[in-house]
């Protein structure tokens, strides 16, 4: 069976009988399956022009007890097909395996074929591994029109991936409206040009460059999602990453010493030396911000960035060193911490939690905070320790902005090497953790991040994401080999076969094997490769 990601148990029969779907084979099931019978109709209906009628047990869905929610089981015979599942996300991740079966021509919009559709007789039992699938799209360095996002959602349900992390604000742009502070959107949605490639080749596109969401296109989103059985957790980036929005708001800077006034919505990308002050003025502003974010994301977490935060600008400001004092705190590490501690007290007070990347570790984590590692391993391991939950997703293995072949036919090529082999290796359970169970069950699951600096359209975000997402989707469901060396990437690589045929169908222009095509390429577009591998677990 060419499945990805690759179920946890697979049965089949010694014949070669097959489950016919025509167009009498009916579609129905018990409380609890209405809104996956829903889907499974429209996708199963536009690809094969079939009506799937309502009301009979030809493929019957049901949901029981005695399975985890997101567990499931699919058994097909040449009479009928039965798929169990302990709850509505489970039957979903079935009804994709089922799609699957069906052959790529079952990942269209409307029927190439009328007939011949069989679905091969098999006993699937399956369940993942991790309960945070995650892929985080930068929407704030290159915007994406809602119908990109919308379409990418659908390309992680495919791959049974969980989680759409919303990169909505930073240094290079705001994209989500803020009634309360249009100027948020007015001015931080827009910047004046691009940096094409790393700046040390100097390249600039003179193109403004912008968007936003409304917060009626943000709440589609999440509804889409919904559907699909994806939580969407915005991140609204705090203190660093902030120059958008202090260019619409210049009081949220350090005006005491910079003009921020001066500040446009950033043109570069990099770590940014203009970070928000810590007035309480600041805190509420963000607070009237956060109270509108809640308002359109139903999600547990939210994300409050907490990385790069350069600290010159708090050293130089009186203001900043005044509060210091004010607070009893040692340094700048620990004001930050405190900034973050405070968020993490207002979301925790209306039933959220905060989830920052791994420098809120930094002068303190925040007591309900949980951790988002990104800098490698050791701040996930740290905090996993110290009982708070983490998300792995370490740039060394998972950031799929990351180069995936020497030489210069990729396009901007940064970072480490990371092919579809590299990723297919990575297992978010470092050996430390192996043998502290309680601290492992604070490994709540595995990210890949999609940063678009070097992604001006979807289509280079496609050629980025696959196949490599791919392979993220088996590492973060399947049970692989914890010894990444152990892993079968022959047997993956020779499951892709079929599955570069789904991501055809799905028209996704994803990295060929053999290398970019000629249009996929950006000669003379400078970028910052680093030699070598990157560390190791």
């Amino acid at each position: 069976m060419d499945l990805i990601p690759a179920p946890r148990d697979v049965q089949t029969p010694d014949d070669d009988l097959v489950f016919r779907l025509d167009e009498d084979t009916s579609l129905g099931g018990g409380p609890g399956t209405e809104g996956v019978q829903r889907w499974l109709r429209a996708v199963l209906g536009a690809s094969t022009g079939l009506p799937l009628p309502a009301g009979g047990q030809d493929v019957e869905l049901t949901v029981v007890a005695d399975l985890q929610p997101e567990e499931y089981r699919l058994r097909v015979n040449a009479e009928r097909v039965s798929l169990t599942a302990g709850g509505e996300a489970g039957l979903f991740w079935g009804a994709q395996t089922l799609r699957q079966l069906l052959g790529p021509e079952a990942f269209r919009r409307a029927p190439v074929k009328r007939e011949g559709w069989a679905l091969p007789c098999v006993d699937i039992r399956d369940a993942p591994r991790f309960a945070w699938r995650g892929v985080l799209l930068d929407v704030s360095r290159h915007f994406l029109p809602k119908a990109d996002v919308l379409r990418y959602v659908d390309l992680l349900a495919a791959h049974k991936l969980n989680v759409l992390h919303l990169h909505l604000t930073d240094d290079q742009g705001w994209r989500v409206e803020i009634k309360r502070y249009p100027r948020l959107t007015e001015v931080g949605a827009w910047r004046a040009r691009s940096m094409v490639g790393y700046r040390d080749g100097g390249l600039r596109d003179d193109r403004p460059h912008g968007g936003y969401y409304t917060q009626e296109d943000l709440r589609e989103i999440v509804a889409y999602a919904a559907e699909r059985q994806i939580t969407v957790v915005p991140e609204i980036d705090i203190p660093g990453h902030s120059q958008a929005a202090i260019a619409a708001y210049p009081e949220l800077g350090n005006h005491d010493v910079v003009d921020t006034a001066a500040l446009a919505t950033w043109t570069d990308w990099g770590v940014n030396p203009n970070v928000l002050n810590v007035e309480d003025g600041t805190l509420r502003f963000y607070e009237n911000v956060l109270e509108e974010i809640l308002a359109i994301f139903p999600s547990t977490f939210v994300h409050l960035g907490g990385d790069e935060c350069p600290k010159e600008q708090w050293q130089a400001s009186p203001a900043v060193q005044a509060r210091i004092k004010e607070l009893g705190l040692n340094d700048e590490d620990e004001l930050q911490s405190w900034f973050l501690r405070h968020f993490d007290s207002w979301l925790a007070e209306r039933g959220r939690r905060l989830i920052g990347w791994d420098e809120i570790l930094e002068g303190g984590l925040a007591p309900g905070a949980a951790v988002s590692s990104w800098r490698g391993y050791e701040g996930g391991i740290a905090a996993a320790k110290a009982g708070h939950d983490v998300v792995m997703c370490p740039e060394q293995q998972v950031y799929l902005d990351h180069r995936q072949a020497d030489g210069d036919q990729e396009p901007v090529p940064v970072g480490w090497v990371r092919t579809l082999e590299d990723v297919y290796r990575f297992e978010p359970l470092p050996p430390s953790l192996r043998q502290d169970a309680a601290a492992a069950a604070h490994v709540i699951g595995a990210q890949a991040n999609l940063w678009t600096e070097f992604m001006d359209d979807v289509r280079e975000v496609d050629y980025h994401a696959f196949p490599r997402l791919a392979a993220f989707a088996e590492v973060a469901w399947s049970r692989l080999s914890l010894e990444p060396a152990d892993r079968d990437f022959a047997g993956f690589d020779a499951r892709m076969a079929a599955h570069y045929a789904r991501l055809d169908a799905l028209g996704v222009e994803y990295r060929p094997a053999s290398g970019p095509r000629p249009w996929q390429q950006r000669p003379g577009v400078v970028g910052r490769p680093i030699d070598g591998q990157p560390p190791q677990v």
